[in-house]
């Protein structure tokens, strides 16, 4: 099938042409070759945190299909994208319906944000047999976008709590989080749950029983457990901090980059290095060293440094 897409490229079936994953280890072009060095090293900086905590080799778990619920597949450019919640994530899903969509879209900004979230818009690696699953894994390129952890939870708690459109949020988890954490709760915020504070946020992520009860939800999941980059080898490691270029260089491995470009848009309301900073004033050493365990893994593997404002005891 050859189709045209609006830019008057071909847009489809690469057969022929180098893969994305040829393209990454063996550039042809100098530009690329640059930006493939930095990449290596964020690879090396994974491998190493697995081995230094023994991840992958003691208890090396099998991954289950439900383990592969976040990496979107993408057939005709053969690239596998696992999408972290807090991380671009609404772009990139739009970006891959251009890419898997035949045609069907041509600017990524033009699918609403829901549209992009809606699950059968795009297929999933635990949709596939054992084999293919293993096929993919080892032929395909496979990406992750990662941010630093503390900004990130923020950007949840901010986007999940203190929207008031985020009734489902604040019926399941709000209520749940004030029942748990906070003495005297009102009435009215046991039934609502839509004024949680980020000190009971935190006191909630922290506390073994939530640990026990079930997963965290995937907006405040650590990258580690939802993309398994222990048991997964992913070849690219964009960072939110470097958005644009990296997301373009993965367009550029895929042969896209002339026609599709990554879409930029500075969002007011985003959430930033300062305002984590404000909201961890709040927080107690004690909770700050709790919660930096919970997501150590993350700041280690994905090289950030501990942030300044913490007092970790």
């Amino acid at each position: 099938v050859m189709r045209r897409n609006p830019f008057g490229m071909d847009i489809c079936c690469r057969k022929g042409s180098r893969s994305p994953l040829q393209e990454l280890y063996n550039p042809t072009q100098v530009s690329l070759s640059n930006t493939a060095i930095l990449h290596q090293v964020r690879r090396d900086q994974v491998t190493d945190t697995c081995r230094a905590n023994s991840v992958s080799s003691k208890k090396r778990r099998v991954l289950t299909p439900n383990d592969l619920k976040h990496l979107v597949v993408d057939e005709d450019h053969e690239m596998i994208y696992c999408y972290v919640p807090k991380v671009a994530c609404t772009n990139w899903k739009r970006v891959m319906m251009v890419l898997t969509g035949r045609g069907k879209y041509s600017d990524p900004m033009e699918i609403p944000a829901n549209e992009a979230h809606v699950s059968s818009n795009l297929k999933t690696l635990n949709q596939y047999s054992i084999p293919e699953i293993n096929h993919r894994l080892k032929n395909y390129m496979k990406f992750l976008f990662v941010r630093e952890p503390f900004e990130r939870l923020v950007s949840a708690y901010r986007n999940k709590f203190t929207q008031k459109y985020n009734t489902s949020f604040h019926k399941r988890y709000g209520t749940k989080i004030v029942r748990r954490q906070r003495k005297n709760a009102t009435q009215e915020a046991l039934r609502k749950g839509d004024d949680v504070k980020f000190e009971e946020f935190v006191a909630y992520l922290i506390d073994p029983h939530t640990q026990r009860e079930e997963p965290f939800n995937e907006h405040w999941q650590t990258v580690y457990s939802l993309c398994h980059p222990c048991h997964i080898h992913y070849d690219l490691i964009g960072k939110y901090e470097t958005l644009e270029e990296d997301s373009n260089y993965i367009l550029q491995l895929a042969g896209v980059g002339n026609y599709l470009k990554f879409p930029t848009y500075a969002k007011s309301t985003r959430t930033t290095d300062e305002m984590t900073t404000e909201f961890f004033q709040n927080i107690s050493s004690e909770h700050q060293t709790q919660l930096y365990e919970v997501y150590k893994l993350d700041f280690l593997m994905f090289n950030y440094s501990v942030p300044s404002y913490l007092k970790l005891e």
